[in-house]
């Protein structure tokens, strides 16, 4: 007897892409909506004492839903890199997570991500009525890509020329990559001369307290080898620094391409998301009631907040 396999939320999303019909181009049900409450489950030794909640209101999700779409379109399209996110992030959360995506169980989703990934003070929490209500109003870079182990870790070494710096020998480690807009408008894109600056070696004069030595930076480089992916931290771009977004990102020796960007509205305080599959732009919002849209064309990446990039030998 046959056994047909369920399809997947991926597959389902991409056959909705071939499928499409003009005049509505919407996913035909909401994918991982803003918000959510969870349920919670009390066992046999919880019936003789009064639990302090039974469930748990989330509040402002924005704030990981975008990168959580991502992460899950990232993992079900590129299945070489399963192996190696289960290195940072741990094979049974990654198990689990595309588990429950596939399941549509979404505030779970988000639940797994909270309770394992985060920190208590990455959120406030109070008790309303036996219900806890966690709020994850802030920046989705201190909720989201903080919180991903060291899958973006890099190392620099430096020097300083003068023997009397106290701290002349340094290792800085970053675990996330925030790269700042040029002064000048350089020769090349904007985003790849940012992202050249970040790794390069440089000559700066020292920061240390009463130093007035030279400090040489070494080339930076990845602590783990290049990661499946990345998020570039925009946040200090504005909209007119945005003059061309590069489908294509020479990284450290590797190439990587567009997979996705989150945006941010600052009049609403809200997050969403944009991400390519088989070269098609979609666009996530949890928002909104029909919050997976294929767009006509490619997004107009104005708002950014985050680009995300794939390393392109795996896909």
């Amino acid at each position: 007897m046959c056994r047909f396999r369920p399809k997947t939320l991926f597959e389902e999303i991409r056959a909705s892409i071939i499928n499409n019909d003009e005049e509505d181009r919407s996913f035909w049900r909401p994918v991982l909506p803003w918000g959510g409450v969870f349920t919670i489950k009390a066992g046999r030794k919880a019936i003789s004492c009064i639990p302090l909640y039974v469930e748990v209101q989330l509040k402002n999700t924005c704030t990981i839903d975008g990168f959580l779409m991502i992460l899950y379109v990232i993992l079900r399209d590129n299945q070489g890199f399963h192996r190696e996110l289960a290195v940072f992030l741990g094979k049974q959360f990654v198990e689990h997570f595309l588990y429950l995506m596939d399941s549509c169980d979404y505030t779970t989703v988000k639940m797994l991500w909270i309770w394992n990934k985060m920190s208590k003070r990455q959120y406030r929490s109070e008790i309303h009525q036996a219900a806890l209500e966690i709020d994850l109003f802030g920046n989705e870079h201190e909720n989201f890509t903080e919180n991903l182990e060291n899958l973006m870790s890099t190392a620099q070494e430096s020097s300083c020329s003068s023997c009397d710096c106290p701290g002349r020998f340094q290792n800085i480690r970053k675990t996330t990559i925030n790269i700042s807009p040029p002064h000048e408008l350089p020769h090349k894109d904007p985003i790849q001369s940012a992202v050249d600056q970040f790794f390069r070696p440089k000559l700066l004069l020292c920061s240390e307290l009463g130093c007035d030595g030279i400090r040489e930076f070494s080339q930076r480089v990845f602590c783990h080898g290049p990661p499946p992916f990345v998020i570039l931290n925009m946040q200090q771009w504005r909209s007119e620094d945005l003059s061309y977004v590069p489908y294509h990102l020479a990284l450290c020796q590797h190439r990587y391409l567009l997979e996705g960007a989150t945006l941010f509205n600052k009049e609403e305080h809200h997050y969403s998301a944009a991400f390519q599959i088989d070269g098609c732009w979609m666009h996530y919002d949890g928002l909104r009631s029909d919050n997976l849209i294929l767009l006509n064309k490619p997004p107009e990446l104005l708002l950014l907040s985050s680009l995300v990039y794939i390393r392109a030998s795996d896909k």
